[in-house]
């Protein structure tokens, strides 16, 4: 079995960079398409098989100390093998093949905003800055240097492939690997875009316009595509997908479609009744309260709710009452309310029946946010 170290003309203590020269150079002398001899062909396979193994540290580790990858060298077995290079030989092993292209499509990306109850009312619009990879503006996804261009690869002529042969129990077999020298591109880059390093696309912080539509919600992801980065080499961008957080409310709360809020209303205007003006979300709104409403009691003004998400009948907004008693008061109050309680002989206080009203739901619902 020939010494791979030999085999390429290195020394053992080579670097990587020095293995990978020699194998170009001889790789350029002894490619089939260059040199279509039988005993260069052979050379050539035992200078791939080295090249295989010495430039992978795994298996350069082993074969220093006396092992090798794939069975040993390039040598054959005879019998099987003669019949595997007739089935899988020059043609076979790149059956199939084709080179690399270096434009991908590019990641998706994440971006989290956080919304306002009122932004959830009708829907939003929104400038997002997003920390992205952009086209490279100095080659527009090209790689190179401007006024140069890839070159075909002079190791596997454009086909991305090399051959090797890996020794099995059954003999010889030909096989296709991307090729070393161009990464299996099929080209080369000499003069790699200075930019972008070769890459195609550079990371910037660009601004992306979303109208936010009304209804989201707290976890709703939305999917924007074609927004997220660019691909390699200008490849088609991925997708955004925006995370929203909607902020809570000091006044009101969110059900459904409907809107929660409480009403702090006098003893007073709650015995006789009043109409009120309340500030809603989207502006002030005529309130009318019924003679003699209770604690708990809800009145319900239509439409003043949230635009559902796919929908455009809006919710409600229920406002839960709380009446509200007067802790001090002078000594002339106290006598009318004296009076009051005599002509009325209200009943003495009594325990009921337990009940959980809307209102109770309400009010903790604000609590709790």
């Amino acid at each position: 079995m020939a010494d791979h170290y030999e085999v390429l003309g290195v020394s053992r203590d080579a670097s990587p960079e020095e293995i990978k020269k020699a194998y170009r150079r001889l790789a350029r002398q002894l490619h089939p398409d260059v040199n279509p001899g039988e005993e260069a062909a052979e050379r050539f396979k035992l200078v791939t098989h080295a090249y295989d193994v010495l430039s992978d540290p795994e298996q350069r580790a082993r074969y220093d100390i006396g092992g090798d990858s794939a069975f040993g060298g390039a040598g054959g077995f005879g019998g099987f093998g003669d019949i595997f290079e007739t089935f899988f030989g020059a043609a076979g092993g790149q059956r199939g093949g084709r080179p690399r292209s270096r434009r991908e499509r590019g990641q998706d990306a994440l971006v989290r905003v956080t919304l306002d109850l009122a932004d959830v009312v009708f829907g939003v619009h929104r400038d997002i800055e997003v920390d992205t990879a952009v086209i490279c503006e100095t080659c527009q996804g090209a790689c190179c240097q401007p006024g140069t261009q890839p070159v075909t690869c002079d190791i596997c002529h454009g086909s991305g492939q090399v051959q090797r042969t890996v020794r099995s129990l059954l003999g010889n077999m030909v096989t296709s690997q991307p090729c070393p020298s161009c990464q299996g591109y099929g080209t080369t880059i000499p003069y790699p875009c200075a930019t972008c390093q070769g890459q195609g696309r550079t990371r910037a912080r660009r601004t992306v316009s979303i109208d936010i539509p009304a209804g989201v919600e707290t976890g709703l992801r939305l999917q924007l595509p074609g927004s997220g980065e660019v691909g390699p080499a200008g490849g088609p961008n991925g997708d955004l997908y925006l995370e929203v957080t909607v902020s809570a409310h000091d006044t009101f709360s969110r059900e459904g479609d409907d809107l929660l809020a409480t009403l702090e209303v006098s003893m007073t205007d709650a015995i006789l009744g009043t109409t009120t003006t309340i500030t809603s979300l989207d502006g002030p709104v005529p309130l009318e309260i019924r003679p003699g409403v209770q604690s708990g009691d809800v009145l319900t003004i239509k439409g003043r709710g949230i635009t559902p998400l796919r929908g455009t009948q809006r919710g409600d907004l229920r406002v839960g009452v709380q009446v509200v008693t007067p802790t001090r008061l002078d000594a002339r109050e106290r006598a009318l309310i004296e009076q009051f309680a005599a002509k009325t002989k209200a009943p003495p206080p009594r325990l009921s029946e337990f009940h959980q009203g809307l209102f109770a739901k309400l009010r903790d619902r604000l609590r709790n946010g």
